[in-house]
């Protein structure tokens, strides 16, 4: 994705969530390597991947006012000992950020890990 696009999307969130953005954008980079980024400009949804479409979504980046959260695909099956996902959804579930330091929890990684471990078992 084009920097250019990134920041039209930063540009709609306070200084606060476009910085915790950038550094979750930058985790899931270096999580999930040669991920495929797109963005859904209208709702204000970065998707990571490997291919096209839900089947191929590992997580996204879901701006607000007031944060960030980390979804995860599937994360209503993914262990969470250390209790980081929120939501009710029954496929996905959430991680809340809050401030960078958020990212940089160990439980943050392992979901992030597993939930790409999870894709691959689905493909089979």
């Amino acid at each position: 994705m084009s920097r250019t696009t990134l920041d039209k999307l930063l540009d709609r969130y306070p200084a606060d969530v476009q910085t915790l953005a950038v550094s979750a954008r930058e985790f899931i980079l270096d999580t999930l390597p040669k991920a495929d980024e797109s963005l859904d400009e209208s709702a204000g949804v970065l998707g990571y991947g490997y291919g096209s479409g839900y089947k191929g979504l590992i997580c996204t980046l879901i701006l607000s006012k007031s944060g960030v959260k980390l979804g995860l695909a599937h994360g209503a099956e993914l262990p969470d000992p250390d209790r980081l996902l929120a939501g009710r959804g029954k496929i996905h579930r959430y991680v809340q950020l809050r401030a960078t330091s958020d990212i940089k929890k160990p439980g943050v990684a392992r979901l992030l890990k597993a939930a790409r471990a999870a894709w691959q078992e689905r493909l089979g």
